[in-house]
């Protein structure tokens, strides 16, 4: 499960590039844009060549270039012509790919610079919502469909981790506006999905709210201690795949009996496996988020 995948068929490269395996059988018998093997049972397959060179394509044909005109240019021109595209100001609207190409190819190097071009012209705020969630969700189906390996997911993930620890460093210099609540962060014990955690963070830091960041694998035990220090406490968790949804409403009812059990305690909940909570577990102390903007937009 932990190989790093190095061929692709004709869906891996539909989910990575967005065009449909109808339309690149299409280019490749009618232009030889891709060169793929074939295994003994005449199935294509494809190297990360071949996915690095249709990514590229799909760059420029987005850009209105015809696909005829890209078959005749020299493979060595395509990634020049892509960087001087993604040096406009139109790079926005298509770095993701820069960013698909990085994690296929673990190529830090490329990840930095597309995110320091992409800095020159939006906050990095907007690069989170803009690129970083459509990434992370992208990458959640390519997992699923087996399209990429989990060291993919980890490499670009370590990434982003790194320019959210960094921004977030810069903004607890400034001086804490908000001083009536804290809001604590945690991820319940075994959960370690800590990339949405860590941008609820940075949004808290942004808009002058105090914040502890406790992290991953964070027990109720731990959660008691810390209500020992602090008055009107907000506690914080994403719950992606632990608790289960299985033992998510068990997990909450120990939090309501040990934890959010005073008018001054809140809960807000995020993350795919709340969606299992509930209703009856829910009250006005106590409330789940579908989104991160969503949080954001009430502070």
């Amino acid at each position: 499960m932990n190989k790093v995948k190095t061929k692709f068929n004709i869906r891996d490269l539909e989910n990575l590039s967005g065009i449909k395996a109808h339309t690149i059988r299409i280019w490749e018998k009618r232009y030889n844009i891709l060169e793929p093997m074939r295994t003994d049972t005449n199935i294509r397959l494809y190297d990360i060549e071949n996915l690095q060179k249709l990514l590229n394509i799909t760059t420029l044909h987005n850009f209105g270039y015809k696909i005829s005109a890209i078959s005749k240019m020299p493979d060595e021109k395509l990634p020049i012509l892509v960087k001087e595209i993604l040096g406009k100001k139109s790079m926005a609207n298509h770095v993701l790919n820069n960013f698909k190409l990085a994690m296929m190819n673990f190529d830090q190097a490329l990840f930095l610079s597309t995110y320091n071009a992409v800095l020159q012209e939006k906050s990095f705020r907007e690069i989170f919502y803009d690129f970083f969630i459509p990434l992370l969700e992208e990458i959640g189906m390519l997992w699923q469909t087996n399209t990429i390996s989990p060291a993919h997911e980890h490499f670009v993930s370590f990434l982003i981790k790194q320019k959210l620890a960094s921004n977030i460093e810069k903004l607890l210099m400034d001086p804490v506006k908000h001083h009536e609540r804290v809001y604590v962060l945690f991820l319940p014990a075994n959960e370690i999905h800590e990339l949405g955690l860590m941008f609820i963070n940075y949004e808290l830091a942004l808009n002058g709210y105090r914040s502890v960041f406790l992290g991953e694998s964070v027990p109720i035990e731990s959660l008691k201690d810390v209500k020992t220090y602090f008055d009107n406490i907000t506690f914080v968790t994403y719950m992606t795949v632990e608790p289960t949804a299985e033992h998510v409403n068990d997990y909450i009812e120990e939090l309501k009996e040990g934890v959010i059990n005073d008018d001054k305690t809140k809960l807000y909940i995020f993350g795919r496996n709340s969606r299992h909570i509930s209703p009856e577990n829910l009250d006005e102390n106590i409330k789940i988020f579908g989104t991160i903007g969503e949080f954001s937009e009430g502070l």
